[in-house]
Parts: C-alpha cells; structure tokens; sequence
C-alpha cells in the first residue's frame, strides 16, 4: 500500500515513542520504581535515541556528499577521528563533556579535510572515496591503540570506554542535554537545507544550474556530518554501523514510492536512528543481564553482515 511521505513521517514519529517508552520498561530490574527509571533508564535512552539520530543523520550526509551508498561516519574514519580526538583529550588529563566533544570534533573535521585532499573532492570515483575513508579508519584505530598503550593508569579506563562504545557512563538528564540540542540544532539545519540537497544529488552541475551554491552546501554538510558524529562519540564513544544501516532501511521503505527524495530521508534518518540505537542498547542491557553489553557490539553485529550485503550489490564499482 503506498503512504504518503508525511504518513510515514508520522509514523516513524510514533516508533520512535514507543520504543522509548518499551526501552524505559524493560531493563535487569523486573519491577523499576520511579527513581530507578528517572535516575538511570530515562538519561541512557534519551542518550541513545540523540546518539543513534546524530549517527543517522551523519550517514545520511556523508552518502549524498560523497555519491557513496556505503559512506558511514565509521567507514569513512570520521568516527575513529573523534574518537583519536576525544582520547587525546582524556590522555591529556582533560574532562567535561565541553572539552571532550571539542577534542572529537576536531578529530572528525580533521579527517573529513583530510579525505578532500586525498581524493580531490568530494566528488572523486565512490571506490577512491570508500578505500581512502578505510585506510583512514585503520589509522585512526592504530593511532586509538598507540595513545592507550602509553596512557596513565588514571586515564586508561575512561580512553578505553570511546573505543567500546558505550552508554553505560551516562548518569544523569544533564549529561544528555548537550547532546540532544546538538540532535535538535541539526535536524533543524538539514530541515532547512533537505530541499538544496536534494537538488545537489543530482549532480553538482545540474545543481549549479538550478541556483545551488554548490560548494557552500558541501562545505555544510561537511561540517554537519562532523558535528553529528563528533557528539555522539564525545558522549557514546565509537558506535559503528548505524550511519550506515538506516538511510538504506529508509530507502528501502520509500523509495519504490517516492523516489531518494532528501526532504524526507534525512530528517527521517534523526527519528529511526535514534529508534534503532535504543532498541540496540535495550538488547545490550538485558540479553545477559545483570551484566551488560557494549552497545557498539550489537550494531557491529547486525552491521557487518548488513554491510557486506549492501557491498555485494555494487561490485561494479571494481570494474
């Protein structure tokens, strides 16, 4: 049956509610009162549901930017650059959320840069912009080991956490505020800015022809992309995959319809990612419970497959 683009918003709306509201019911304690649901499950899924949505959204960006259906913060090393970022500040005795997020999105401004320049822009072949993006996730994730391995024994614990991914240090409704007016400030950007994008998808001359001011709208969306990804590692450390995962979920679910249509897709991608995330760190917090997973170890293991899946669709890239 075909909906219409703003019913499936409204929809995804309503999903994203109720898995709040089933995230905040389920967790190690059978019967929570309302302290244990205040105090500890309702900051970690309102965390989870910025951090999914910023990752999301991020993806989202870098696919439309860089003409690449499997660009992903993660892919493309931009999440590893924050977290280098993030762990050097830590590594260097640093704390609060203010210092740490500015160390990681430096780190991911860094690497986006850096991508420009290797590649020539962001319009270079997908498959340059693909390995190019995963040598500089190797690297970064290197660099992440190396700063460990000479980190203090004060330091070390917390370095560790950014590279597992975690939800788990979220302790209080004020720790999330940042990261949900970071969610709130750019799902208004790619609101206001969803209608140039997508005209800019249609190739950058066509875009040029229509009005588009190509170069500062990439320019934008670089630094989106970087801020989204640099949020959500400064609170959540590196999550893998959900960049990735949910613009082609949301494709998948529209497009037979609707076509790519940018206005839709990604202010879409802020609600499913946060939907997904939470569901992915309710799994994390209760398939072994008491003890808990990190949240990253569910999305890499619903993102690997998926991933080599949406790669074996575009083998005609090597050729």
């Amino acid at each position: 049956m075909k909906l219409s683009k703003a019913t499936y918003f409204i929809l995804l709306v309503i999903l994203s509610l109720a898995t709040v509201a089933l995230a905040l019911s389920i967790g190690s304690v059978a019967k929570a009162d309302l302290a244990i649901i205040y105090q500890l499950r309702l900051p970690r899924v309102l965390a989870a549901f910025a951090v999914g949505g910023l990752l999301a959204m991020s993806g989202s960006l870098l696919q439309v930017l860089t003409r690449n259906p499997l660009a992903e913060p993660s892919v493309l090393g931009v999440s590893g650059g924050a977290s280098v970022g993030a762990l050097a500040v830590l590594m260097m005795g640093g704390a609060g959320t203010f210092w740490v997020a500015g160390g990681a999105w430096l780190g991911a401004i860094t690497v986006m840069v850096l991508l420009w320049i290797l590649v020539g822009g962001f319009s270079a072949h997908p498959s340059r912009l693909l390995l190019a993006g995963v040598m500089i996730a190797t690297g970064c994730g290197a660099i992440s080991t190396l700063m460990i391995a000479f980190a203090s024994n004060v330091a070390m614990p917390g370095m560790i956490h950014w590279l597992m991914g975690d939800l788990d240090s979220i302790l209080s409704l004020e720790s999330v505020g940042a990261v949900l007016g970071v969610w709130l400030s750019v799902l208004i950007i790619v609101y206001r800015l969803a209608p140039k994008i997508h005209v800019l998808q249609l190739g950058s001359d066509k875009a040029l022809t229509l009005g588009v001011d190509v170069s500062y709208i990439q320019w934008v969306m670089v630094l989106l992309s970087a801020l989204s990804a640099a949020a959500a590692v400064s609170i959540a450390g590196s999550i893998g995959f959900v960049g990735l995962l949910v613009p082609h979920l949301l494709r998948a679910l529209v497009i037979k319809h609707h076509g790519p249509d940018q206005r839709f897709l990604l202010p879409a991608s802020a609600f499913l990612g946060g939907a997904f995330l939470v569901i992915s760190d309710m799994f994390a917090r209760t398939v072994i419970a008491p003890s808990q997973l990190p949240v990253g170890v569910i999305t890499a293991l619903i993102g690997v497959p998926s991933f080599l899946w949406i790669l074996s669709r575009f083998r005609h890239w090597s050729s």
